[in-house]
């Protein structure tokens, strides 16, 4: 995204700082805001039975909301803060407004979003083939007992 278009973006979301250990986003919790991590580290983890899995951990230049801006909803994980962190966001009537006011930088900002969650949907494709290829690896070794 060009400078001009970024810069003018930040005027419309704000800026956050959560500290180490806090629980950013809450899993179940309602969302409709689009956060972006500017630096530090956060951990996503859902609740698999009675332990906590982790899903994924963040960093600079990461995201999250992408879904939920679009198509308000409960958050599908918890995000806790690693370290200290700057993120910044926008709900979707804001970004709906800077949509309205910088078109261009709102094609620009979808394209980015949109290379994000292709790059995700392609890892969990890559995951979802690595877990079947095990399983039926383990299926092959137990069949023979």
């Amino acid at each position: 995204m060009e400078s001009s278009h970024r810069e003018f973006l930040t005027s419309f979301g704000s800026f956050l700082r959560p500290e180490n250990g806090d629980v950013f986003i809450e899993e179940g919790a309602a969302q409709n805001c689009l956060h972006l991590i500017l630096s530090g580290m956060l951990h996503v983890v859902t609740a698999a039975g009675e332990r906590s899995l982790l899903v994924a951990t963040l960093g600079a230049g990461d995201s999250l909301g992408e879904v939920n801006v679009f198509d308000a909803a409960s958050a599908s994980a918890s995000v806790i803060a690693r370290s200290e962190c700057l993120i910044w966001r926008i709900t979707g009537e804001e970004l709906g407004a800077f949509f309205a006011a910088d078109p261009q930088g709102g094609v620009q900002l979808m394209q980015g979003l949109l290379g994000l969650s292709a790059k995700r949907i392609r890892a969990m494709n890559a995951k979802l083939v690595d877990s079947e290829t095990k399983a039926s690896f383990h299926d092959f070794w137990k069949a023979g007992e």
